[in-house]
């Protein structure tokens, strides 16, 4: 067993179409990807994860880059399930082109899809978007330099429950019944109970929060984690703020909202020399004065640009909704947006 041989040799269909393909657009912003991307260096992280078509026996696989560039397709596409970008790859020939898959070769399965997820890493991902980040800092973008931290709510993929239903449920899928359907197989499917409640301007809400860290200078997504909707915004900071040095240059400042004010964060971020870019909020015994009122308008100026990833990420991706029912594959599908974003925001950067 090995990986399948791509890109090789042209059919007769490919010669055909040369001509026309002068002329996609789709093509041309792929083709303009690949002229800033290294996809070597992408490769070797991945073949350094991925244990597929290492062994002698069996049929040969899907090289892993080319699995990753249909994760990457489906996020810069808009592409909502995996059976839909197995019909697009068929379908499209500016796709078959950035895959290098000859025009009589038919697309992955979808089935081949979910196993890749299941089989590259969060830690696999974690360096493939630090390999990106790091190629963009060679290229002359700063990175990290201000960062601006922020959260939003995302809608469970599976209907609310109550908080007594979700306890029950977490306890029967501790049981190894729990695990089984009617009969007696491993469940395929499981109804999310990683996600709870909580309450936003007064209107309850029922699923995940994404904490996200985002370059103010040129908006890249430097880091991004799940947690259950009920856990605090404020705690994060530190932990994106680490994650965020994607570079050997240290974070210089942290912009947030008034929901990270208080001594815990301030405090980290002076221990570790970071400037405090944290608005100020009305205190019980203190309102805040017209230099912090004016500091506030500023840090606003800067910090927006989370919000404007959210917003985009939120139109584009559907991603005021989670894909999956665990936090895990939410994570990877999350991490995965982050690399296509990250990619796409370097091509408009970068000239060719």
């Amino acid at each position: 067993m090995g990986y399948k041989q791509i890109g090789e040799n042209l059919s007769f269909a490919d010669l055909a179409v040369a001509k026309s393909l002068e002329h996609n657009r789709s093509l041309k912003m792929m083709e303009k990807i690949n002229d800033v991307v290294e996809w070597d260096n992408i490769e070797a992280v991945l073949n350094e994860h991925y244990e597929v078509g290492r062994s002698k026996e069996g049929a040969d696989a899907f090289p892993p880059l080319l699995l990753m560039k249909c994760m990457l397709l489906q996020k810069w596409f808009h592409i909502p399930s995996d059976p839909e970008l197995e019909n697009q790859i068929n379908d499209r020939i500016s796709f078959k082109k950035f895959l290098s898959l000859s025009l009589d070769r038919p697309s992955p399965d979808h089935s081949t899809f979910s196993r890749f997820r299941k089989r590259i890493s969060k830690e696999a991902l974690l360096e493939l978007n630090n390999v990106v980040l790091q190629e963009f800092s060679k290229k002359g973008l700063v990175i990290n330099e201000g960062i601006a931290v922020d959260a939003r709510l995302v809608k469970s993929a599976s209907k609310p429950l109550s908080n007594n239903e979700l306890e029950k449920l977490r306890e029967k899928r501790g049981t190894p019944e729990g695990k089984l359907d009617k009969n007696g197989k491993p469940l395929k499917f499981y109804r999310d109970s990683e996600s709870n409640w909580t309450v936003k301007n007064d209107k309850p809400h029922y699923g995940l929060k994404e904490h996200a860290s985002v370059d103010v200078d040129n908006g890249f997504i430097l880091a991004a984690t799940l947690t259950p909707a009920s856990e605090s915004d404020s705690v994060y900071l530190p932990y994106l703020t680490i994650a965020s040095c994607q570079t050997k240059a240290p974070v210089g400042k942290v912009h947030a909202d008034k929901g990270y004010y208080g001594k815990p964060n301030s405090s980290f971020l002076h221990l570790n020399g970071i400037k405090d870019g944290i608005m100020r909020k009305d205190l019980i015994n203190a309102k805040l004065t017209e230099i912090e009122i004016k500091r506030n308008k500023k840090i606003s100026k800067k910090r927006y640009i989370v919000e404007q990833y959210f917003g985009l990420s939120h139109l584009h991706d559907g991603a005021y909704r989670a894909r999956f029912t665990t936090i895990l594959k939410n994570l990877w599908d999350t991490m995965c947006r982050q690399m296509a974003f990250n990619i796409r925001r370097g091509t408009k950067l970068i000239p060719a």
